[in-house]
Parts: structure tokens; C-alpha cells; sequence
């Protein structure tokens, strides 16, 4: 039995293969709000700390990884400029955290929801929205702790620092367009989440987060690894924070991030809009 929605009460065949991903979004905010904060919290149900492990993990991360390469590694110390390495380190660790968890979550948003999927008056399209919104809560407490660790370095708040809203809708923008994709493929493709795993193992160390990309002295590998459109966004936190630069400096590399996102965007929602129909089947 295929997938049907409910659009404004009344059931219209002739849209019933489209996804209009930014209506559904507006339509369905108070919905999205309420589902994604009550993500957040059932995730820790029945453990001691509850949703204080939501932040422990990513600090003890953040501190592991500045001891490694903050204290022990000299040549990773180097971030190319007299900044502290502990904020540079901060800056792209907070971008990366909500990438990955964001990721991770909006591809298993069909699985958990199963129950909701079989409903035929439920817009299946907000699931991986909910679970990115979901994220959100714990990035906005790290964007607090970048800023504090912004100001202790010597670098408070300023006008720039106004642009971590754009890099932000940047990532969740992203994120999404691949948990479209990720979403619906995992459905009747279990592996792909061990292979979303690997793949963000991969990532966290080709993007220069914790090594600066001025190390890199080939400028034919530097051009490639900024083809990730992840670089794009974690170097937007730095120019916010501590880098002093204006989004519009350097006007084709943010083109060329909202090409790429708006081709993955497609992509995922026309693959997420091909397979709907049979999600209720297999799940």
C-alpha cells in the first residue's frame, strides 16, 4: 500500500508524489518544535544525568582532542596565526558536532518514526527535519561555549560574530539535503548507516578542524580538500569568531556551497519523493 498525506485536510492525488520540503517545514512548525524537543529529551530517558550527557560527550571530545594535539602534538599547534589553539580547535569542533549528530539523526528518522510513516494523514516529509531541529539545542549551548572561550582568548563579541546565524542555517541546510537522501535510502539499505559512520571518520580528519589548511603546501590538494563543503562552514565559525572576515570576501566559494547544497538538496528530495510509497511496506 502506497504512502498517502494529508495536504491542508484534504487528500490531493495529483500532488501526492511531491515534496515541498520548506511549505511542510512552515506549515508544520508547531509540530516540528514540539516532536524535535521531545526527541531531544527521550533520548537520555532513564539515565541518572539525562540529557546533561548530550553535552558531556562532545566537552570530553573537545578536551581530548586539544590534549593530543594541543599539548602533545606540536606541529598540530600551529593554527597559522597567534590564535590560541584551544579556540580555533573550538570553532571548528562546534560546526562538526552539529553536522555529525544532525547527520546521524536525520538518517535514522524514518526508522524510529516507523509508527508515524504507516500513518496515511502524516507528512513523512518533516521526519528528518525534526531529528535536525533536534540538534539544535545542543549546538546552541556549544555556540554559548565558543563564544565564552572567544571572549577568555581575547576575542568578545563583535558584529562578525553576528554571522554564526548564517553559518548555522548553512549547516542545517546541508544536513538536511543529505538526510533526505540518507534517510530514505537506510530504509531498504540498513548498511548505509555503518557507512555514514565511516564516512564522517573520514571527514572529521579531511576537514581542518584540527589542523589548519595552511599546512598543506601542495595547492592543488588544498583546492580539493575545499571542495568540502564542510570546510566552508567550519571556516565560516572561525571568520566569525576570530578571523575578522565578511561573508561576502569571498563571494565564490559561498556560490559554490549553496550550489552543491541545493544539487544534494534536489537529489534528496527526489529520491526521498521516488521511494515514499514504498517506506510503509518495508518498515
Amino acid at each position: 500500500m502506497k504512502q498517502k498525506e494529508n495536504v491542508g485536510g484534504t487528500y490531493s492525488p495529483a500532488r501526492r508524489n511531491e515534496i515541498h520540503v520548506w511549505r511542510d517545514m512552515w506549515e508544520n512548525r508547531n509540530i516540528i518544535r514540539k516532536l524535535a524537543r521531545n526527541d531531544f529529551k527521550r533520548r537520555y530517558v532513564g539515565s541518572y544525568m539525562g540529557i546533561l550527557w548530550a553535552f558531556i560527550q562532545p566537552l570530553v571530545t573537545i578536551a581530548l582532542y586539544y590534549a593530543v594535539f594541543g599539548l602533545i602534538m606540536t606541529a598540530a599547534r600551529s593554527s597559522g596565526s597567534d590564535v590560541p589553539f584551544v579556540l580555533y580547535l573550538t570553532a571548528g569542533m562546534v560546526p562538526w558536532f552539529f553536522f555529525s549528530e544532525g547527520w546521524n539523526s536525520g538518517t535514522n528518522a524514518l526508522l524510529e518514526y516507523s509508527y508515524l510513516v504507516k500513518k496515511v494523514v502524516f507528512r513523512i516529509s518533516i521526519l528528518p527535519v525534526i531529528k535536525v531541529v533536534a540538534a539544535i539545542y545542543t549546538h546552541l549551548f556549544f555556540v554559548l561555549l565558543l563564544l565564552v572561550v572567544g571572549w577568555i582568548c581575547g576575542y568578545p563579541p563583535s558584529l562578525y560574530t553576528l554571522q554564526v546565524l548564517y553559518y548555522s542555517v548553512c549547516c542545517f541546510v546541508l544536513v538536511l539535503a543529505l538526510s533526505y537522501f540518507s534517510g530514505a535510502v537506510v530504509v531498504f539499505f540498513r548498511d548505509l548507516r555503518q557507512l555514514i559512520s565511516i564516512l564522517l571518520q573520514v571527514l572529521v580528519w579531511g576537514t581542518p578542524i584540527m589542523w589548519n589548511l595552511n599546512m598543506v603546501h601542495n595547492v592543488w590538494i588544498r583546492r580539493i580538500l575545499m571542495l568540502n563543503p564542510v570546510y566552508y562552514i567550519v571556516d565560516g565559525y572561525r571568520d566569525s569568531i576570530f578571523q575578522k572576515q565578511w561573508i561576502w570576501e569571498k563571494p565564490l566559494y559561498t556560490l559554490y556551497f549553496w550550489c552543491i547544497t541545493f544539487l544534494l538538496m534536489a537529489l534528496g528530495t527526489g529520491v526521498f519523493k521516488k521511494l515514499r510509497g514504498h517506506f510503509a511496506d518495508v518498515l
